[in-house]
């Protein structure tokens, strides 16, 4: 009997959820943790013990957030979020990185995170780049997926690049075969829109050509969430494939 699989995410913000992803696992049956940062005294150090034993995570997924990763003063729990992922990664087991997670491995693995020119918020298109290996994970031409992010990540050491857009050039990567780093929300359901749009001091951080409005994006249809969601399930199912 196929033992059952364990899969652990990392969450950063209280309400968001797990979007597609998280149905998608609970149907072949998955054991699904969580570690909930936002949850943490601020002003009290996190021990690496109290987060998960490497070897009882079979599938890591890294959910994005509102904050830098930079930003180790006011959420000191980072830091050690980042050693465990490096030791975790080490151990070649098969992660996938959301948005911030994205940034997060990468930076994890010394790659530098930053400002990107523009904002992106909203349906936004994703082109595959014009070369990728044919043993790397392979996307379509052009996929609509949902985009909400002000930083960028760099793409780490030994890592290829999969995806980009004119606004962001880099918006997805691959290491070796189990990990997936996303810039965008391929995890995007209508429900996590609806509590995405909630956070209204967070909406008045963004600006500029490529910032859908709220209105807008509250129009949302079904449809529109299922190339990334699918996308999503093919990239979970090719890591765990490694």
């Amino acid at each position: 009997m196929k033992p059952q699989l364990k899969v652990h995410y990392f969450q950063h913000i209280a309400g968001e959820g797990f979007g597609s992803c998280y149905s998608f696992l609970k149907a072949r049956g998955a054991q699904i943790s969580a570690t909930e940062f936002f949850a943490l005294p601020v002003d009290q150090p996190l021990d690496i013990e109290a987060l998960p034993q490497i070897e009882d995570v079979d599938l890591l997924i890294v959910m994005g957030g509102a904050m830098s990763v930079n930003d180790e003063v006011n959420y000191p729990w980072l830091k050690m979020e980042k050693r465990w992922i490096r030791r975790y990664l080490a151990a070649g087991k098969p992660a996938i990185g959301l948005c911030l997670g994205g940034q997060l491995i990468a930076n994890a693995l010394g790659a530098a995170v930053s400002r990107n020119p523009e904002q992106e918020r909203g349906w936004m298109n994703v082109q595959r780049v014009s070369f990728v290996p044919s043993d790397c994970f392979q996307l379509p031409q052009q996929i609509r997926v949902m985009q909400w992010h002000s930083e960028t990540f760099e793409i780490p050491k030994g890592a290829v690049l999969l995806a980009e857009n004119q606004v962001c050039r880099h918006q997805m990567y691959q290491i070796g075969r189990n990990v997936l780093g996303f810039q965008f929300h391929p995890e995007m359901t209508a429900e996590t829109l609806a509590l995405f749009l909630e956070h209204d001091e967070e909406q008045r951080h963004f600006s500029g050509p490529y910032v859908q409005q709220a209105q807008v994006l509250s129009l949302s249809e079904q449809i529109d969430f299922e190339p990334g969601n699918q996308l999503l399930n093919r990239a979970i199912d090719y890591v765990l494939r490694a």
